[in-house]
This record gives C-alpha cells, sequence and structure tokens, in this order.
C-alpha cells in the first residue's frame, strides 16, 4: 500500500495530492538534518496529523508549499520540529537511576555544596519537567531542614528542550497531583504543594531550575562543565552516527568523575567510550583526566 493510499483509507476526505511521498521525504530529511530525529516510513501518518494544523494556520495550499516554507523559514522550520518531537514523560522514570544517584552520587555533592563549593546538573531532553524535578527533589532529599539548606546553596540544574511548549509547561512546575504519585511520599511532601487535584513543585526546588531551548545538534552556548547529565530515552529517535557524536559531547561536557544516565534501551557506543566507564544499568562515568 502507497503512503497516499494509507491516508485515504485511514483519513477519508483527505484530497489527492494533499501530503505525497514526495513531501514526507523532504520533511523526514529537514528533520533529520535539524533534530536527529529518523522519521521512518511508518511515521507517515504522525507527520501529516501533526503537522497539518501548522499548514492550515500558515495559509499553505498543500505540504509542498509549507515544506518550501519551512526550507525558507527558521521560526516556522523551528515550529514543525517541535510539532514532531514526542514528549512522554512522567515523574520518577526509571526509579533505579533516582536511587542510585541518592545513594552514590549525592552524597559527595552535598559535602561539597557545604565546603563551598558548586555543583551543576543538566537534564537535556527535559520534555515537561517532570525529569527536571524529579532529579531536583531527589537531591534535596526527604530531611526538610537540610534540603532547605541545601538549596541555599551553589547548585543549579540547566532543563533544555528543543521543543517550546514542553519548557512552557515544565517552567510553570504545575501537574495533576495524580501524575506525582511515583515520586516517595518523604519527596512529595516536602517539595510539592497540592491544591487538590493540582500540585505545584515548591519554590524552593523551582528556583534551582533554569529552562532554556536548545537543540543538542546544534551548538551549546554553556561555559563549564556539569557534574551529572541526565539525558533519557531521547536519543531512540536518533541513528547511531548521530547517538555516538552526541554522547561524545556529553562525555566531553562531563566533569573528570562526572555521572551520565541515558534511557533503558540506550547505550554508549564510539568514541565516548574512551571517556566513560559502565557503572550500572544505563549509568556512566567519566574517567578522571
Amino acid at each position: 500500500m502507497s503512503l497516499m493510499d494509507a491516508l485515504d483509507a485511514s483519513m477519508p476526505g483527505v484530497s489527492p495530492g494533499v501530503f505525497d511521498e514526495a513531501d514526507f521525504r523532504a520533511i523526514s530529511e529537514i528533520t533529520h538534518k535539524e533534530a536527529g530525529i529518523v522519521l521512518s516510513s511508518g511515521k507517515a501518518m504522525l507527520v501529516y496529523s501533526r503537522l497539518a494544523p501548522l499548514v492550515r494556520n500558515a495559509n499553505c495550499a498543500t505540504f509542498g508549499a509549507y515544506v518550501i516554507r519551512i526550507r525558507e523559514d527558521a521560526t516556522e522550520r523551528t515550529k514543525a520540529i517541535c510539532a514532531l518531537t514526542t514528549n512522554h514523560t512522567f515523574f520518577y522514570r526509571e526509579a533505579h537511576h533516582f536511587e542510585h544517584f541518592a545513594r552514590e552520587v549525592r552524597p559527595g555533592y552535598v559535602q561539597r555544596l557545604q565546603s563551598g563549593g558548586k555543583v551543576r546538573l543538566w537534564s537535556a531532553g527535559c520534555s515537561s519537567g517532570e525529569e527536571t524535578w524529579s532529579l531536583l527533589m531527589t537531591f534535596l532529599g526527604e530531611d526538610a531542614s537540610a534540603g532547605a539548606n541545601i538549596a541555599k546553596r551553589d547548585l543549579r540544574l540547566l532543563a533544555s528542550d528543543i521543543a517550546t511548549h514542553a519548557i512552557a509547561k515544565a517552567r510553570a512546575g504545575t501537574y495533576r497531583t495524580e501524575d506525582l504519585k511515583p515520586v516517595p511520599d518523604g519527596l512529595r511532601r516536602h517539595w510539592t504543594r497540592s491544591t487538590g487535584e493540582e500540585s505545584t513543585i515548591a519554590p524552593e526546588v523551582q528556583q534551582l531550575a533554569r529552562f532554556r531551548s536548545l537543540n543538542l545538534l546544534g551548538d551549546w552556548p554553556m561555559q563549564g562543565q556539569f557534574d551529572t547529565i541526565f539525558c533519557r530515552n531521547v536519543m531512540i529517535y536518533f541513528d547511531n552516527p548521530t547517538k555516538e557524536r552526541l554522547v561524545h559531547r556529553f562525555a566531553e561536557k562531563l566533569a573528570p568523575g562526572g555521572w551520565l544516565y541515558i534511557g533503558h534501551s540506550e547505550r554508549v557506543t564510539g568514541p565516548a567510550l574512551d571517556l566513560l566507564s559502565t557503572q550500572g544499568p544505563t549509568i556512566y562515568r567519566k574517567r578522571a583526566a
């Protein structure tokens, strides 16, 4: 079955020529070049459904006209890429990462902060913020007094994503109360404020995060290195060469002894293996200089 046959079968009323194989190939190429995302032929219907509203809003009569628009217009191209990104996540996802961080990593960081040092974290591909807040709540811990003291130290977390709509939700820090159920009770009690069906991340936690729009395949304007980087379930959308380049960049951006956490189906391969050692399932540490 051709692409147009599939669309006609699934979405009656679509006019022939509105979205064809050439349009899909062009959009796939642009998306891969700009964001590293691989769109297989099975994603044609997803591309159509997510971009059709943008095509209409841009006053383009066809997808072909919209392809021309996004090639020429960087702002519209960014809108299209954002629409094609997947932002599925949830609080305390892959809990063993946060448990490892609390047990093996956090104590040394807390000691450093109390001695007047600084700690820098990065949630790369933060989506709508659940990973960001899970990590920061884990860092502050289940002792409210000690956590409040930690929050006054030189601790900062960069939360970045290519999707501006996801960043807006993350920055707001408000979620359905039921979405926070995976967070351990002690953390949820101290570091969120519930108003019934909605809960908001506590101000002490929110002031530690800095949200930025960032394409991981583009330039990174950040100065200095990070002590821990979380980039989980982002690289599953990339091809292997893109993954290897990105992980190597992460490894170079880590301070010696720094930690990298990746998604459960992701693996470190390529040049980064010269810089990182495996510390557990999808947990890596940068070797000392």
